[in-house]
């Protein structure tokens, strides 16, 4: 297994793609401590992963506040030891048109999406420099890379694209990896406001798809286990787009385009 005596800490893992990345992490042998700012949440997936038969600790925790990233890797650090991977997973995302947008909802989506991974990654740093080893994984998204609405969380995602490059590149050094990856639409429980209005919408977005489906959490966490094991010993600074082709091209405009203008 590729993480039997590492300790991996995975932020926003109660639900959605956090809780499956933990689930996997745990089943590759790693102890993952389990965070998510609800507490409840944290305690389900760590229940859920031992009775797997792996190892979790859930860790209450909004990683937005410095004292509450503290008191997490305090708790990692007095029950498993050192963390040897960091997932910086956490994330909301409700603002969007700068226009309308008020600035206590920019100031707490940015700060969930890109002040979070600063703080985690300032935290977990002087362990990684003094073992000269460790990996830092941040989810990113394709909103980070281009155009797709809602402004203060692409803001944010593409500040964590640039943050992971600086880790990369700063403490490649002392043997550290920096990687991020950019998923597009994924099937998670974030989306089920959005599906009870509109209950077709994954099918009406996968026509955007160039392999004809929306993401499922675990096309994320197969990419997550991959970056941060010794597999990828050899890779740092990238940014992994697993979006089912996504950012390739406008399949859709292309076949229009065709249409209005055959050869």
């Amino acid at each position: 297994m590729r993480f039997t005596n590492r300790t991996v800490l995975v932020t926003g893992g109660g639900s959605g793609i956090g809780r499956v990345m933990a689930h996997h992490f745990a089943a590759e042998g790693a102890t993952v401590i389990v965070a998510d700012r609800f507490q409840n949440q944290a305690e389900m997936a760590t229940v859920e992963i031992e009775k797997a038969g792996g190892k979790a600790i859930a860790a209450k925790a909004d990683v937005s506040l410095s004292t509450e990233v503290e008191a997490m890797f305090a708790l990692a650090e007095r029950k498993c030891g050192a963390v040897d991977v960091l997932v910086n997973n956490a994330a909301i995302c409700t603002a969007d048109d700068v226009a309308t947008t008020d600035e206590a909802v920019w100031d707490k989506d940015v700060a969930v999406c890109l002040k979070a991974v600063f703080l985690c990654s300032k935290r977990v740093l002087p362990g990684m420099i003094e073992r000269h080893r460790g990996v830092i994984l941040n989810i990113a998204s394709v909103n980070g890379l281009a155009y797709f609405g809602n402004e203060a969380y692409s803001a944010a995602k593409a500040g964590v694209i640039n943050l992971t490059q600086s880790l990369a590149v700063r403490y490649g050094h002392h043997g550290i990896r920096a990687n991020a990856i950019a998923p597009g639409t994924i099937r998670t429980p974030i989306w089920q406001e959005r599906v009870d209005k509109e209950p077709g919408i994954f099918d009406r977005l996968k026509k955007w798809y160039p392999l004809g489906r929306v993401g499922e959490p675990e096309d994320i966490a197969n990419a997550a286990l991959f970056l941060a094991s010794d597999e990828a010993a050899w890779i740092t600074g990238i940014v992994l787009r697993v979006d089912g082709g996504l950012m390739a091209g406008n399949s859709v405009m292309t076949q229009e385009l065709l249409t209005e203008f055959p050869e």
